[in-house]
């Protein structure tokens, strides 16, 4: 059978476009289908957009406790439709980059809904009038549509906004119920809240972040910001109603809360069942795409990347997995992803960040005795004059036996950008005595990662 493609990519997100521009690349004949604006979750709805806007909370955050440097003001004027319509203005710029590289490689560009119809042909439904466009084949197909907010299955809820809601708002709500303690949730709580949005936070469990180091969650709390937002723990929510004009929810417990709108950020999920993937019969891990360390699914020719498969749900990751495929299959190499020692971020004010494993999690696999925690808490410089004196925490995590670094953690200003180079060390296996070695620069913040000693 002859196709018309070489590579038929089916989402045209982080891991979709790194594919299938390496794929072009080296010559193939590709295809990319996209049924929204092309860059996905993170360029349209997630880590750009939100950033812009942590960006926003921080400025007016600076601005408004910056007095004791001689920086005196009468008061800041947030306008949130100003923020919102430059947010979008970017959003947009950047999808057209992204589009106008695809032409460039002589990709061809489907708008619309790919559905399969044999293991190598999809057709593209029209998103408005879902009628039939196109029908294409490829020898190779590449699944990377992403994901989508998971919805809780209560009365009214369709009258809460999800996350990809925010960023078509027209302005910021006087008061915002979010539901959800990950890290989708405390970023939004951090934004709203630094802008002058009354926050109330409702979670499921004890603390924020569940998952990460114990220490990090506990720093967010004690934190300027989330001491300013109510949380509510332990509780879930019931049912959604409207009440003259603001939103009323009930709790499990009977108690009702009533605030101008309501985020749902609950997770995420796979976004696979418009793919009419069922006569496939592709092998599933839980909701995710079970796939080998090629991407390749239970059917040869089919592959994924991406948020569908059961990996590190994060924008770097993605990116690799496309390259990686696209490298194996287009350019004869072989090639992996390493999922070893990948740092994470929490974008709140301040904000969080982690590589490797956690001080529970070490425990649990060397066992309490063999692993020695390093840490200190400060106020950073740049706090000195401010009102709100928010700490920073940095933390390793060693294996006695080795003196192994096993994983470090950090809370505070650009605790992101720091940990980008330690995840570099971490890599390289680096040992406690390393770090102790490193001769420091005074003064920042990151100098205390390589002078605690114990």
């Amino acid at each position: 059978m002859e196709f018309e493609f070489d590579l038929i990519v089916v989402g045209a997100g982080s891991g979709g476009l790194a594919a299938a521009k390496r794929a072009a690349s080296y010559g193939a004949k590709v295809a990319i289908i996209e049924a929204n604006q092309i860059g996905g979750t993170c360029v349209i709805r997630g880590c750009v957009p939100k950033k812009l806007m942590v960006y926003a909370a921080k400025s007016k955050k600076n601005m408004d406790s910056s007095e004791g440097y001689g920086l005196k003001n009468e008061g800041i004027n947030f306008e949130s439709n100003i923020l919102l319509k430059n947010v979008r203005e970017e959003v947009s710029r950047l999808s057209n980059l992204h589009r106008n590289s695809l032409k460039k490689l002589n990709i061809t560009i489907f708008e619309g809904l790919g559905r399969f119809i044999t293991q190598n042909e999809l057709e593209i439904i029209c998103s408005n009038t879902k009628k039939i466009k196109n029908k294409i084949s490829s020898k190779k197909i590449l699944i990377s549509v992403g994901g989508k907010p998971k919805k809780l299955n209560i009365p009214g809820i369709d009258l809460a906004w999800t996350s990809d809601d925010i960023f078509e708002l027209e302005k910021f709500p006087k008061s915002l119920l979010i539901v959800g303690g990950g890290y989708i949730a405390c970023e939004f709580a951090s934004i709203f809240r630094n802008l002058g949005t009354e926050v109330t936070q409702l979670i499921r469990g004890k603390h924020l972040l569940n998952g990460f180091d114990e220490d990090l969650s506990l720093c967010l709390e004690e934190s300027p910001t989330f001491t300013d937002i109510k949380i509510i723990s332990n509780a879930q929510l019931k049912s959604i109603d409207r009440v003259n004009g603001n939103l009323e929810s009930t709790l499990e417990s009977g108690d009702k809360l009533l605030t101008n709108n309501i985020l749902i950020a609950t997770g995420r999920e796979p976004n696979l069942l418009p793919l009419n993937l069922d006569f496939l019969n592709l092998k599933m891990d839980g909701q995710y795409l079970d796939v080998d360390e090629l991407n390749q699914t239970s059917n040869a020719n089919i592959f994924a990347v991406g948020d569908i498969i059961n990996k590190p749900n994060l924008t770097p990751v993605a990116i690799e997995q496309g390259r990686v495929f696209s490298d194996n299959f287009f350019n004869d190499q072989k090639r992996k992803v390493n999922y070893e020692y990948i740092p994470k971020a929490v974008f709140t004010i301040p904000e969080i960040s982690t590589v490797g494993l956690s001080e529970k999690r070490a425990k649990e696999i060397y066992s309490e005795k063999n692993i020695k925690i390093f840490k200190c808490k400060f106020t950073p410089m740049s706090n000195t004059f401010k009102k709100n004196k928010s700490k920073c925490m940095l933390k390793i995590v060693v294996h006695k036996l080795t003196d192994k670094v096993l994983g470090c953690h950090m809370f505070g200003e650009t605790s992101s950008e720091i940990i980008q180079m330690v995840s570099v060390s971490l890599n390289a296996g680096i040992t406690k005595k390393d770090f102790d070695i490193t001769m420091a620069l005074h003064p920042t913040i990151s100098e205390e990662f390589v002078t605690m000693y114990g």
